[in-house]
């Protein structure tokens, strides 16, 4: 009689998640942003040019890179993580990170032209 094999879970490969488009998600995460506001004006963070940067790895991990319009604005302690979960309710997202930065300094040139005219700025 055979014995039964055993084997070494070390040995087998580990079972990894399916790959996304992640393009698609990416703009699915982009569309998240757009539904967050800067808490001090009436403009999503995203037109107001506060993330400089989306990305998405193939296990559906995002990484954001964001700024704020002042490094003295009361919300940078908390105002990221709310990011990040906006960012992590996106459906296929598996895991969310929002680093805030301060380099490049935020300008009014960051703004796309949506969130100039709803500012009146030109």
């Amino acid at each position: 009689m055979a014995t039964p094999a055993t084997v070494d879970a070390a040995s087998t490969p580990a079972e990894q998640a399916p790959a996304v488009n992640t393009a698609e998600l990416q703009e699915r995460v982009i569309d998240a942003l757009r539904e967050v506001y800067d808490p001090e004006l009436p403009v999503n963070i995203y037109d107001l040019g506060l993330i400089y940067t989306c990305e998405i790895d193939e296990q559906g991990r995002a990484v954001v890179e964001m700024t704020l319009t002042a490094p003295g604005c009361p919300v940078a302690q908390t105002f990221p993580y709310a990011v990040e979960c906006a960012v992590r309710a996106v459906p296929g997202v598996t895991q969310a990170h929002v680093e805030l930065v301060w380099e490049p300094p935020w300008t009014q040139e960051l703004m796309s032209e949506t969130a100039r005219l709803q500012l009146g700025f030109f």
